[in-house]
């Protein structure tokens, strides 16, 4: 099977052809049509993080596709579905996480693309107990970025608790925030949609932004305080100057939550104690969501209720296609399609 395989945190992802992993008891080989390209891939493939994957291994945790065989045991799946690989690989199922409905903090968890082969290849195992059902109406194209961008998102609105006619801020709009701000509207909000490249602002008006906010020509604290400031600010850039930003946007009682991972060496921020206490401000960190989110996620975008704007390329292309998500090219999404 060909696959795109990260061999060296210097080196471009390699094109090889790889022999046809055979799935083991409780795990089910899927024939991947669909792979979302997410910047979690690019930094797994850099090494960017404090835990590192280990070379060689093969990206992608949007992962979507057919079950083709299914491992020894394996009752909750079965030859035909079409199912998705989210970034939630494995979970011990045991721990107080997993048991208490947060299995995403699981300290024993696997992840797709990063401690385990992902989905930029032909064909992929997975453990069939993690894998998500797609469901009719909802193509693979489309559920490749719901699996990652969609269910990341979902998820720090439903933390953040946003509630009807509260003003929500998306910091960062493409392939993360297009989707935020449409489930920030599908919980009631009012979207202030923030970023620094106008085919992105425009997409977000598209998508039913009542505000938008270029921070590359004017200061983004200033044009929300104009507005009376915000209820909750989501950030999904990766510079830790966006998440003050997103901070001091905050009315009093606001929630700022925090999604986007900058690399290792940039990951601090500021947070000034007086307003965190005086204001009554959370600060709360989401990480992607569990596997119970992501059927939701797939539930409304069947009903109708979101739009997922990507980008189709194949996997020939990889390396290039990381280069235009790390120039900010794309406007939202790329798509591996098989």
């Amino acid at each position: 099977m060909k696959a795109a395989v990260v061999t060296d945190f210097t080196a471009p992802l390699e094109l090889q052809e790889r022999p046809v992993p055979e799935p083991a008891a409780g795990q089910v080989l899927v024939r991947i049509e669909a792979s979302g390209l997410c910047h979690t891939d690019i930094h797994a493939a850099h090494g960017d993080w404090p835990v590192k994957p280990a070379p060689p291994f093969i990206p992608g945790h949007e992962g979507v596709g057919i079950v083709e065989k299914v491992g020894a045991g394996v009752t909750s799946r079965q030859v035909g579905d079409r199912v998705a690989l989210p970034w939630l690989g494995h979970a011990c199922g045991r721990c107080d996480y997993c048991v208490k409905g947060w299995e995403t903090l699981c300290e024993s968890q696997q992840n797709t693309g990063y401690s385990i082969d992902g989905g930029f290849a032909e064909l992929a195992v997975a453990d069939a107990d993690y894998v998500v059902p797609v469901p009719e109406g909802v193509t693979p194209f489309d559920a490749a970025p719901l699996t990652c961008a969609g269910v990341t998102t979902y998820k720090a609105v439903k933390v953040a608790d946003v509630r009807p006619t509260e003003r929500v801020a998306i910091f960062g709009i493409g392939g993360l925030g297009h989707l935020a701000l449409q489930y920030a509207q599908v919980f009631g909000g009012d979207v202030v949609a923030v970023d620094v490249e106008e085919p992105k602002l425009e997409l977000a008006r598209r998508l039913g932004a009542t505000w938008t906010v270029n921070a590359r020509t004017s200061d983004p604290v200033e044009e929300i305080a104009a507005l009376g400031g915000v209820d909750v600010a989501i950030v999904l850039a990766v510079h830790p100057k966006v998440f003050e930003q997103a901070f001091a946007s905050l009315r009093r009682g606001g929630r700022l939550v925090c999604v986007g991972l900058p690399p290792e060496n940039e990951g601090a921020m500021e947070v000034p104690i007086f307003d965190t206490v005086l204001k009554g401000i959370s600060v709360i960190g989401s990480i992607v969501g569990t596997r119970e989110d992501l059927a939701e996620v797939f539930r409304l975008h069947a009903a109708g209720r979101t739009e997922v704007v990507a980008e189709g390329r194949k996997l020939d292309d990889v390396n290039a296609a990381i280069d235009e998500v790390l120039s900010g090219a794309t406007t939202a999404r790329i798509v591996f399609e098989f």
